[in-house]
């Protein structure tokens, strides 16, 4: 007797696609710096952690606390920032951003956006306060730019990362 083929209902993602495409992506988005566009200032968002925080936003229980630490590493590499400095300021914004999942009972796209935007922000701090203390002597005006410029990105990224999850789940 011939078995039916199962519907799209019936069917669950494969386990690789479905943990495999959000690291990949946020790691993809980390390798950003690699590409050879010049700028005079930072202007360029730090899209490997904006990826990494929409897909949290997206779904809460994708990823442990830890996570964050690895993808940091990655970031490490190819963002010319002094080893480490991704992996604890990604670990702490996930540690904030897992602060505020649990004081918030729900949260609407603004006040996502609003989380999102203000732990860019500190990553992009955090950033120039430890690349000033390694010999850099930059003023926090040159990267007022970047920051906005990240919140403003915020959306599209989290669009992305909607489209590249509904990919994901009909694997």
């Amino acid at each position: 007797m011939a078995r039916l083929p199962r519907t799209r209902i019936d069917r669950k993602p494969a386990t690789f696609a479905r943990e495999a495409i959000p690291i990949v992506s946020t790691m993809l988005a980390s390798m950003m710096p690699a590409l050879p566009l010049i700028f005079l200032s930072p202007a360029v968002p730090p899209f490997g952690f904006m990826m990494l925080l929409a897909w949290r936003a997206l779904h809460r229980n994708l990823w442990p606390v830890w996570m964050a630490l690895p993808l940091g590493f990655f970031n490490d590499l190819f963002s010319g920032s002094p080893l480490g400095t991704a992996m604890l300021l990604w670990t702490l914004a996930f540690l904030a951003f897992e602060l505020f999942d649990r004081r918030m009972v729900w949260r609407d796209y603004w006040q996502e956006w609003g989380i999102a935007a203000l732990l860019t922000s500190g990553v992009i701090l955090g950033e120039l306060l430890i690349a000033n203390m390694t010999g850099g002597a930059t003023s926090i005006i040159i990267i007022l730019p970047q920051m906005l410029f990240s919140a403003m990105l915020f959306p599209l990224v989290t669009r992305l990362c909607r489209s590249l999850d509904n990919w994901r789940l009909t694997l």
